[in-house]
């Protein structure tokens, strides 16, 4: 009987790992690997604020899934799975509708010898009042580009507006490197507008402020990370709040625990995250934030068929934290994934995960990029900013495309990005 590799999620980490399988076994008919996503398109989830504030085309930079699977040989399954059946070995995937809320594709269960759930993390609202009626998340593309429309909106009443002191106020409650990022973008992209036509805009009609919880911002990184982009944030005019907590979110306003009332034309919530609830709703065993509990072989406890990898998995390390949820997480653990799927087949010795903290860049546009390298051929802590850690940061996305797509490929997508970029505004305005 063939092996049924059924692959849950096309982010960075599944999208890595399907197509290393299905370049293993396209020519043996004896496997069979297939990937399940709701999303037609890739984008690579630390671009999203970018496609948010306009940076980023989404159109141009999205990557479809059929032309992958057609490129390396695997199967492409359209559908958001709502449940997991690790005894009949089947995930049941949801019923698509189209526009006008008719069937476009039925329910339907799709059989599993070995499956690996990639499915992402979420916006964790912790149970705060407004957060989900009235802010904007960067969680997917549709989500971002929600923002952007309405940042756009914002921008065009401003600009038309006969009174000098309006202006557009966004708040992005929580500090980790979307919200950072993103503070920074909306800064790079106001500073910009008058090129466009916005003559009756400039950086000091927007108000960007940060509000954060813990006491500082980029709490999960090294200090002086976090001391320096604070320096290059507040230089910038971002607003820093740390040790803030927000009790409800309004139509117009943020308001904290202390009763404190902050306008806000737009509110970006960025604050935690959290699986999604058909794992721990498939009876998986997961933790208070609904991730599933894996062994040092990123297998299910308890069941040995089942693999889960990146955001969505309680990967434990030697000194009893979790294993964090970035993009470099993803692809180490996409990466001995796959050597054990395939030591798996073959009845082989598995390989133990461990994660190796090569660092961490944080963009803040074209003002200056901030972080630090690290492993074995660092010798230890390197802090870099400026242009040298730009050229880092950029070449994290070049090496993810690398391995979707090839390495010739990467090399003919960068120089198409020029071609594009020399015949395309850097700002989508529209």
């Amino acid at each position: 009987m063939a092996e049924q590799i059924v692959i849950v999620g096309g982010g960075a980490g599944g999208l890595e790992l399907v197509v290393k399988l299905a370049r293993k076994y396209r020519k043996n008919k004896d496997v069979n690997v297939t990937l399940v996503d709701c999303n037609p398109t890739h984008i690579w989830k630390p671009l999203l604020h970018e496609i948010a504030t306009g940076s980023l085309n989404s159109n141009h930079d999205e990557t479809s899934y059929l032309m992958l699977a057609r490129k390396h040989r695997f199967s492409f399954v359209l559908g958001r799975v709502d449940s997991v059946n690790a005894n009949q070995q089947h995930i049941h995937i949801e019923t698509i509708l189209d526009e006008s809320g008719d069937v476009l594709v039925a329910e339907r269960t799709l059989t599993f010898s070995r499956l690996v759930l990639c499915v992402g993390s979420l916006c964790n609202d912790f149970g705060t009042k407004g957060v989900m009626e009235h802010c904007l998340l960067l969680d997917t593309r549709v989500q971002a580009e929600k923002f952007h429309q309405q940042f756009i909106n914002q921008l065009h009443r401003i600009h038309a507006s006969t009174d000098a002191s309006a202006r557009l106020s966004v708040v992005i409650v929580g500090a980790g490197a979307t919200g950072v990022e993103l503070a920074a973008d909306l800064h790079n992209v106001a500073k910009r507008l008058p090129e466009y036509g916005f003559n009756a805009f400039s950086s000091d009609r927007l108000r960007v402020m940060i509000v954060e919880a813990a006491p500082r911002i980029l709490a999960q990184l090294p200090e002086r990370i976090s001391e320096s982009v604070t320096g290059e944030l507040e230089k910038i005019g971002v607003e820093v709040r740390t040790e803030t907590m927000v009790s409800a979110i309004e139509p117009d306003a943020v308001i904290t625990q202390t009763q404190e009332n902050i306008s806000a034309n737009l509110v970006v919530w960025a604050a935690g995250i959290r699986a999604p609830a058909f794992l721990a709703a498939s009876e998986l065993p997961c933790d208070r934030i609904g991730r599933v509990k894996v062994n040092t072989y990123l297998q299910v406890n308890g069941v040995e068929n089942i693999f889960a990898i990146g955001d969505c998995c309680a990967c434990p390390m030697a000194d009893g934290s979790f294993v964090p949820p970035r993009a470099q997480s993803a692809h180490q653990m996409a990466a001995v994934a796959y050597k054990n799927l395939v030591s798996s087949i073959n009845g082989s010795k598995l390989k133990a995960f461990k994660y190796q903290d090569l660092g961490s860049l944080i963009s803040l546009s074209e003002f200056s990029t901030v972080g630090n390298l690290m492993g074995n051929l660092m010798k230890g802590t390197v802090f870099i900013e400026g242009w040298l850690a730009r050229l880092f940061y950029l070449s994290l996305y070049r090496m993810h495309q690398s391995a979707i797509h090839g390495f010739g490929a990467m090399l003919l997508i960068m120089l198409g990005d020029s071609i594009y970029k020399a015949t395309r505004a850097d700002i989508k305005l529209h």
